[in-house]
């Protein structure tokens, strides 16, 4: 099924509990105009809201995924003049991003640069195409990044790598990001949203409460300290871990460990070869 959101932004679900939001906006190179974005944040709701445990965020516009914020809406808003809609849509899809519910992927299909590089590296995984320049050129506008640019991929890539592209404004290839550790997976040309919704479907398999445990364990450890964070993810654990779903996990898994099966066997041979 597939949904047409007003303008620019369809929102599918291939399978239960994976959903698909796709912004096509090539008038204005998916940059991100005020209008646009506000769609693209109510797309994720729904889509969360309907049951997505995992929704993928992808490009219909080819070479390209998201870019930065439509240069005409954000020199309007700070003169005062006239915008395509309230500015509520990219702080909206970043609060969807971190949701504890929900896992998100960016299938990373083209260049992407500023707001739209922000979105994807708060993004819980990315799948990027070969090719794909990542660019924070806000430096060379004279403004700043302005959604959690820095401060998130200070933490995927390094500080290092991180000045070169926020004080420079010089893009970085997928190939590089993906080197430091800022890529989960790197494809070829025209594989990302398939790719990306393939890993969906797998994740989206797992137990929704455990799922959920993982999302929020790793949202909190970007906020605390290491001790902090071992004693919430000891929380975390006891809070799902004595649940009736779970205990009938663990007794399925200790009956193929008694059957004979090694780990492999056990957890990994129905995953599709990646």
């Amino acid at each position: 099924m597939v949904i047409q959101m007003p303008e620019f932004v369809t929102l599918e679900r291939p399978s239960t509990g994976v959903a698909v939001v796709t912004m096509t906006n090539p008038a204005i190179n998916n940059h991100g105009s005020w209008e646009g974005m506000l769609e693209l944040w109510h797309a994720m709701t729904e889509a969360r809201q309907g049951g997505a445990r995992v929704t993928v965020l992808a490009s219909g516009v080819e070479g390209t995924w998201l870019h930065h914020a439509w240069l005409r809406d954000l020199s309007n808003m700070f003169q005062g003049k006239e915008v395509t809609a309230p500015n509520d849509g990219w702080f909206g899809c970043a609060d969807e991003i971190t949701k504890q519910d929900v896992v998100t992927i960016a299938a990373i299909s083209g260049d992407t640069s500023g707001g739209g590089c922000e979105l994807g590296w708060a993004c819980d995984l990315r799948v990027a195409e070969e090719g794909a320049l990542f660019s924070q050129p806000e430096v060379r506008m004279g403004i700043g990044v302005g959604m959690g640019g820095a401060s998130r991929l200070v933490r995927l890539i390094g500080r290092t790598i991180t000045a070169e592209m926020i004080l420079d404004g010089v893009p970085m290839t997928a190939e590089r990001i993906y080197q430091l550790g800022g890529i989960n997976k790197l494809v070829g040309k025209g594989q990302a949203t398939e790719v990306a919704v393939a890993w969906a479907k797998r994740l989206a398999s797992h137990p929704p409460a455990a799922l959920g445990a993982m999302k929020r364990m790793l949202n909190s450890s970007q906020e605390m300290t290491l001790s902090e964070s071992v004693m919430n993810d000891q929380r975390v654990f006891q809070e799902i871990s004595g649940r009736p779903a779970a205990i009938a996990k663990m007794e399925e898994m200790q009956a193929k460990f008694d059957a004979g099966q090694s780990m492999h066997e056990a957890y990994w041979s129905d995953d599709a070869d990646e």
